[in-house]
């Protein structure tokens, strides 16, 4: 009699089973661990507000434009003289606004950035530091990039200062950390221009960190500012804490990052205050 019924408990089991299957498989996957977003940031370097160079001289223009991110960021020389004194960089920064909007008509400075010989940082463009604004730099490429100007002419064989240097790394470490894009990466920007080095509407791979010459037709950056471009992206690297391993990139310690952070913050509340005393 017991045997006979072994069958049918069986049964019983199994539909146990199955409906406790059925039921885990209805209930939501477990959630994955949020992914962090700010692995390689990098901490936003001091930047001198355009108040600095253009007060007074802004005419009146269209409201910014903008992009949704940042993945690219193109270095520029301004093609002007070297042996300035770098207080004097503000005076010259408002003669590149006053001829590019002028002479050329453009309703703004095109340069997202100019960096001074000493590291100085100033915003160029009006919109905000930190957000995508679409420039007027690299034809063809202005959309998802930002543009760095060099204050100074970078031809063969003329030095381009350390500060100099180290501040386009900070910058554009910073820039593009926000998108979490890897300097050293090659990126797909599409040409809006048939003037640049592509017809408009190619995808093209360019460095993420490129000079003005790899859109465009250009001598520019200079033949010496283009040959530190790689040693460059590899200080941005470093400072958005890619570092390099036989497995892969390895996170910089937040600790770090944080420290980091207040010294740059430190470092802008100065300079803000120098260039201030300066515009007097």
């Amino acid at each position: 009699m017991l045997l006979g019924c072994l069958p049918g408990i069986a049964a019983a089991v199994a539909l146990v089973l199955c409906a406790y299957g059925v039921e885990r498989a209805a209930e939501p996957p477990a959630a994955a661990p949020a992914r962090r977003t700010d692995a390689y940031t990098a901490p936003r370097p001091p930047i001198v507000s355009r108040a600095a160079w253009a007060r007074g001289a802004d005419r009146k223009q269209p409201p910014p434009r903008y992009d949704d991110k940042v993945i690219a960021v193109f270095v520029h020389h301004t093609d002007s003289p070297n042996d300035y004194d770098c207080a004097e960089a503000p005076t010259h920064i408002r003669s590149l606004y006053e001829g590019q909007t002028t002479a050329r008509d453009w309703d703004d400075i095109g340069y997202n950035f100019v960096v001074d010989r000493c590291g100085t940082i100033y915003e160029g463009r009006a919109g905000g530091t930190d957000r995508p604004v679409t420039g007027a730099h690299t034809q063809g490429f202005n959309h998802r990039s930002t543009g760095i100007a060099a204050l100074g002419t970078f031809t063969a064989g003329v030095p381009v200062p350390p500060a100099m240097e180290r501040a386009i790394a900070e910058l554009a470490a910073w820039k593009l950390g926000l998108s979490g894009t890897d300097p050293r990466s090659d990126v797909r920007l599409v040409s809006s221009n048939g003037g640049s080095r592509y017809a408009a509407g190619t995808t093209a791979m360019l460095p993420a960190l490129a000079g003005h010459s790899d859109g465009f037709m250009t001598s520019c950056p200079g033949a010496a500012l283009q040959a530190r471009l790689p040693r460059i992206r590899e200080k941005a690297a470093e400072l958005q804490g890619r570092w390099p391993d036989a497995g892969g990139r390895q996170e910089r310690p937040q600790e770090k990052q944080r420290e980091a952070q207040e010294k740059a913050q430190e470092k802008e509340q100065e300079e803000n205050s120098r260039i201030a005393g300066v515009s007097r």
